[in-house]
């Protein structure tokens, strides 16, 4: 059990957050909004957020305050104007995803109760952004293991994987699902989906009828349209772009499922035109690199590690397009809608819910018709007043998400759980 401070009102505004992540930074979709969220909820809602983390990148943090556990917990005037985000680093254990991530659950538990038995923290709410520890209140959820456990089934076994990756895979798959089923069945547990498609899935597997739909930000003096406009020759030049070129770009993990194979396809189909492509993300790239090979594009595709400077990757490209067969929101879509980008996603991606195909997006029903995908390219290839067009709707359409609004539904969906325990 977390060892709580006594609330002294409900809503009391020197609230006390411990989050659970293994790791933070702004390389990355999920990390990045955990990022913005915990910035926002600290210096706008004065939260003492306490993050335990194994690493933590492009965020300011202070060292935990250290505390003797027989010392009373500080009063609520000595939480600084505007909060603060405190850093507890969590040990990491070496090996293979799976062992990492085992050793995640266990350090992140110990180091929590050990700070709880030594009196240095004490936390009205414990938050996790996905399965990180077994017993959180509030759990917002960015990615569905059962929906990408379901995916892989159906994709059958993947030649390019060695036994061993696939083996590891399938037993790592198997305990995330495990873990989902455990804390998302507790109905003591609160659940924030970043998506209706995600809150509709977690009623479908969890019966989970009650999930709030909080979907991600964006920044906007970080992303929009004149910033990319004046970084698009440099970071086009850096990566060898021709002005006539159109530069199509992807961002993320897990590129068969985000759809780069069919990507590959539809550019082959249209060796007329001047198509580049950006591909941006950790997995490994040997299979698709081949693949790309045997299609003749292999002179065509610029292949690059995640970066914090995402802006820089949306002003080399033209178009963003990612046909994904699952995600839960599709962080960079918005990005690059803010940046004045026309996108391609698909209706399985959680943001296609805020696109109006044709208006200020393209959103496609079968992410694995590459006819279809190509027709889609091959019309904002040849229309620069298209793209244009379409990019500034897609700017228009994003101004309304922003990390604010997302703090605040969090910060409410918080205040509300403070007022329901008052009352038991």
């Amino acid at each position: 059990m977390r060892r709580r401070r006594p609330r002294s009102s409900p809503g009391c505004a020197d609230l006390r957050l411990a989050v659970v992540s293994p790791f933070v930074d702004r390389r990355h979709g999920t990390e990045r909004a955990l990022a913005h969220l915990l910035e926002c909820l600290a210096e706008q809602q004065r939260c003492e957020v306490h993050l335990y983390a194994q690493r933590v990148e492009d965020l300011r943090v202070s060292p935990p305050a250290k505390r003797n556990r027989n010392a009373p917990a500080a009063p609520a005037a000595s939480v600084p104007e505007g909060g603060r985000i405190y850093w507890h680093r969590v040990p990491a254990l070496p090996g293979p995803h799976l062992v990492q991530f085992l050793g995640w659950l266990l350090f992140n538990g110990l180091c929590r109760r050990r700070d709880a038995w030594l009196g240095r923290v004490s936390c009205d709410f414990l938050l996790s952004p996905g399965i990180n520890c077994l017993h959180p209140d509030l759990v917002i959820v960015h990615a569905l293991f059962h929906r990408l456990r379901d995916l892989a089934s159906e994709n059958g076994e993947q030649p390019h994987q060695s036994f061993f990756r696939r083996w590891h895979r399938r037993l790592y798959y198997g305990l995330l699902v495990a873990l989902e089923r455990r804390v998302y069945g507790n109905q003591r547990t609160a659940i924030a989906a970043v998506s209706r498609r995600t809150a509709e899935l977690l009623n479908q597997y969890f019966l989970r009828a009650d999930v709030v739909v909080v979907p991600n930000g964006v920044d906007p003096a970080e992303f929009h349209t004149e910033k990319r406009l004046a970084r698009r020759a440099d970071a086009r030049r850096a990566r060898g772009f021709h002005e006539d070129e159109c530069v199509l770009l992807l961002i993320g993990n897990d590129w068969r499922t985000k759809g780069l194979p069919v990507i590959l396809a539809a550019m082959a189909s249209l060796p007329q035109l001047p198509l580049r492509l950006l591909v941006v993300g950790s997995d490994a790239p040997e299979y698709f690199q081949e693949l790309a090979a045997h299609l003749g594009l292999q002179d065509r595709c610029l292949w690059e590690a995640p970066r914090p400077d995402v802006l820089d990757l949306y002003a080399a490209a033209d178009v963003y397009v990612s046909p994904s067969r699952e995600d839960s929101f599709g962080l960079p879509v918005l990005e690059a809608m803010a940046c004045g980008l026309p996108v391609i996603t698909s209706r399985f991606a959680g943001m296609a819910e805020d696109v109006r195909p044709e208006v200020d997006g393209f959103v496609l029903e079968n992410p694995q018709d590459a006819p279809v995908l190509a027709q889609l390219l091959a019309r904002l290839a040849a229309d620069a007043g298209l793209r244009h067009d379409i990019g500034a709707a897609a700017a228009r359409r994003a101004a309304g998400l922003t990390w604010e609004h997302q703090a605040a539904a969090i910060w409410q969906l918080l205040q509300s759980r403070v007022q329901h325990d008052a009352k038991r």
